[in-house]
């Protein structure tokens, strides 16, 4: 399952991972985000021990949304080492979340 990231938790769970961190930003209204929701939580379950994949629901963690420009939604953002390496926006399968993911 995936990690709800707030900005209490990003630092521990994004930033000081060891392991690749994939973040999805959405929101419970948008339907695209809907539609990749159950697509980032089966990569959850397939990555686990290889990656970290975690949400990030941008109507409770503005600040976070803000912090990385966060202008479109679903968006989707690849941590390697606690910076950004990839950025996705829009839906996807989840061959190509896996793949940005490198893993």
């Amino acid at each position: 399952m995936a990690i709800a990231i707030t900005k209490e938790n990003f630092k521990s769970v994004v930033l000081e991972s060891s392991e690749p961190v994939l973040v999805d930003f959405w929101a419970a209204w948008c339907r695209p985000c809907q539609m990749l929701g159950p697509i980032v939580e089966s990569l959850s379950e397939e990555v686990k021990g290889l990656a970290v994949v975690g949400k990030v629901n941008v109507d409770e963690q503005a600040e976070l949304a803000n912090q990385f420009r966060i202008m479109s939604i679903p968006t989707v953002l690849v941590f390697k080492g606690g910076k950004v390496v990839n950025s996705i926006i829009g839906v996807r399968s989840k061959d190509e979340l896996r793949k940005a993911l490198g893993v």
